[in-house]
């Protein structure tokens, strides 16, 4: 089982998905330099106790992230983006003397490509939707408005639910079930708004 850097963080990474950070922390600039170097990933995962900036425990599954580019800021931050790739099951966690996590991890099977179920349709309509609004932002990402894995993922990216549902969506490995709970709280959201 291999060893990967860990970077606990209030967010969910999806596979496929975009992760903009700003980098400052020595341990954490470190971490993408030896990433950069040795041309790996690091693993992203929600934290559940804690803090970005300190201490923090996280969630035990979490999604590879491959730095995709780079630049340094004129405060002299470090800006990167990163994109998520496999999901892991985290097996032993320790923390280095720099504070830096890392982890022995299971790469857990990619989910079999399905096509969108004909009951998901109006969420292919919402994730058009939704997208079109925020074109520049995605501009050159590929899309895949066929498959069911890409369609739940990227809906759970942009609905307003809340990290521990994000969370959840990404522990499941049932494309078709995650697209059944997001049909469920597309509705409940669109009941709040009524």
């Amino acid at each position: 089982m291999p060893d990967i850097a860990l970077f606990p963080l209030q967010t969910v990474l999806y596979p496929g998905g975009r992760l903009p950070l700003r980098i400052f922390e020595p341990r954490y600039l470190d971490m993408v330099s030896r990433c950069l170097k040795n041309e790996q990933g690091f693993g992203v995962c929600l934290i559940a106790e804690g803090a970005e900036t300190g201490a923090a425990r996280t969630h035990n599954l979490g999604t590879l992230a491959q730095i995709r580019d780079w630049s340094t800021g004129p405060e002299g931050l470090l800006h990167i983006l990163a994109v998520g790739e496999k999901r892991f099951r985290v097996q032993e966690m320790r923390t280095e003397h720099d504070g830096l996590n890392t982890a022995t991890v299971e790469w857990l099977a990619n989910e079999p490509a399905i096509p969108v179920p004909a009951s998901a349709g109006t969420l292919v309509q919402l994730l058009r939707q939704i997208l079109e609004q925020v074109a520049n932002r995605d501009a050159g990402v590929p899309t895949d408005f066929d498959d069911a894995s890409w369609v739940g993922y990227r809906l759970a990216e942009v609905l307003p639910i809340s990290l521990k549902q994000r969370q959840y969506l990404l522990e499941l490995s049932d494309a078709a079930k995650r697209l059944e709970i997001l049909t469920t709280l597309v509705e409940s959201l669109a009941m709040e708004t009524e």
